[in-house]
């Protein structure tokens, strides 16, 4: 079990994280774990190698199908025969050998196997004491995140700290939901102790200690401890100067990555050998341009978005979807024929580039940004009875949004904002201000992969009311283990 063949957990680097140096490294063929953690250069390998497994460069990151499709604001989309299993997540008629449950589980427990040899291993390599601790705050920052992914998809789950050097370190049995969340608070708090504030250019897209607080706020959240929400909240603010862009897309263009709203995005290259690019835009892409057209807005997620009373709606709608009598993302009128219910997903597709493939993207994933924690804020803030003060933070978002007007010269009208868009909210008490936080999540961050697990905290009745056409019933929220793992691990029985 100690050999890791071609070094899995390194030499396939991906994100683009110091991509011109990393990929740059040649596979040198194999070792075992007491012949490759030696040097410093080896630990840096080693890390690299983690985030391969958050990325989007083969189909098996399901996070999008549990995210989106699962939720009220999307369909699988796509031919009527194509990728079944992902229907039957849709609608919650699956068998545990999906293949969406057997992938999304595999790679994620993958990258939390990464993450244990790392932390297992490179304490005992000599080398520099500020980088080691970073690269182990990297480490635990990583397992954290695929933690938090696979506790909210699968709920109790097998707890897995140490390399899988013997059958009684595979083989463990599931750990409740709420001991999974105290190893991830745990691994984000001693991260946020040695993870930095920023990074030079050219280690773009690593962990900081921003993220490290993020991850932890949104921890907190979904455990409803709104407390906790706003101290994580306030080191964030405290380790850098994060702000929303002028222009909401901005966060969705490759030109305008890593900007200083992003608190955490997946990183993808496009144009290497082995591919480093996200297979997203292939999924999401209509067919006339060898697209899957996959993960479908629903009418309902159309309706959601405000509209003047002269019909002007809110421009993140058409900044998120694609739809009649606008453009697509290349530039061409969008044809409503191109998805089943007339509408597609912009955020993760981009035009094709050259003679690259659709499906080698060097689109990010945008993870958390700061929006999301400007939104967290409120939330908490309404939910402490502090409605005067989570009004600040939501309006920030809004305004932002309305104020593209402002600053996207190809919007119609630009230069000045539509009367009544977007108005600052009111405190009208704590349950008229949590229904239009809840509002301003799904707009705010629609499909970005978060609606489903949104609904599921909300409580059974906003997740049935929201699903009950499907069958959905919230005793059942949590999806099942893949029968592979029921196969090859004893001390798993349902």
């Amino acid at each position: 079990m100690k050999k890791i063949t071609g070094i899995l957990i390194l030499l396939f680097l991906m994100t683009g994280i110091s991509c011109s140096n990393f990929l740059e490294e040649n596979l040198q063929g194999k070792f075992s774990s007491s012949t490759f953690y030696q040097t410093p250069q080896d630990a840096i390998l080693a890390v690299n190698g983690i985030y391969n497994s958050a990325s989007f460069i083969s189909t098996n990151n399901g996070l999008w199908v549990f995210g989106d499709v699962a939720s009220d604001d999307a369909t699988k989309g796509g031919g009527s025969g194509d990728q079944s299993d992902i229907q039957f997540i849709d609608l919650f008629n699956y068998v545990r050998s999906n293949t969406v449950l057997e992938n999304t589980w595999k790679q994620y427990f993958d990258g939390i196997t990464r993450a244990n040899y790392v932390v297992s291993y490179v304490p005992g390599i000599t080398m520099d004491p500020a980088l080691k601790n970073r690269i182990l705050g990297e480490a635990k920052f990583l397992r954290a995140y695929f933690y938090f992914n696979l506790v909210n998809i699968f709920g109790d789950i097998p707890l897995k700290l140490l390399p899988p050097t013997s059958s009684a370190e595979i083989n463990l049995p599931k750990s409740a939901v709420a001991a999974i969340y105290q190893q991830i608070e745990t691994d984000l708090q001693e991260a946020v102790k040695v993870l930095p504030k920023i990074y030079s250019a050219s280690d773009m897209g690593r962990a900081t200690k921003g993220a490290a607080w993020g991850l932890l706020a949104k921890a907190h959240l979904y455990q409803g401890e709104w407390t906790d929400v706003l101290t994580a909240i306030d080191s964030l603010d405290a380790s850098a100067g994060y702000s929303l862009v002028p222009v909401y897309k901005n966060n969705f263009l490759d030109s305008t990555q890593n900007n200083a709203e992003s608190v955490f995005e997946i990183q993808q290259l496009r144009g290497q050998s082995p591919s480093l690019g996200s297979f997203l835009s292939q999924y999401f892409s209509p067919s006339t341009y060898n697209g899957y057209y996959f993960n479908a807005p629903l009418q309902s997620f159309i309706d959601e978005f405000e509209v003047t009373l002269l019909g002007t709606p809110d421009p993140r709608l058409d900044y998120t979807v694609g739809r009649a009598g606008n453009k697509w993302v290349n530039g061409e009128p969008f044809d409503p024929s191109w998805s089943p219910t007339g509408y597609l997903n912009r955020k993760s597709s981009e035009p094709k580039k050259g003679l690259l493939p659709i499906g080698d993207s060097g689109l990010n994933y945008v993870y958390l940004r700061y929006a999301d924690i400007l939104l967290m804020k409120a939330e908490a803030l309404n939910e402490l009875s502090r409605g005067g003060e989570a009004i600040v933070p939501l309006n920030t978002v809004r305004k932002r949004a309305r104020e593209s007007y402002l600053y996207d010269s190809a919007l119609p009208g630009f230069g000045v904002i539509p009367p009544g868009l977007l108005d600052d909210v009111n405190n009208g008490g704590q349950q008229a201000l949590r229904d239009v936080i809840r509002h301003e999540r799904r707009v705010e961050l629609g499909f970005e992969f978060h609606r489903y697990f949104d609904l599921m905290r909300y409580g059974q009745q906003a997740a049935e009311a929201a699903l009950g056409s499907t069958g959905f019933t919230y005793s059942k929220r949590y999806f099942a283990i893949p029968q592979s793992e029921l196969d090859t691990n004893p001390a798993i029985t349902n």
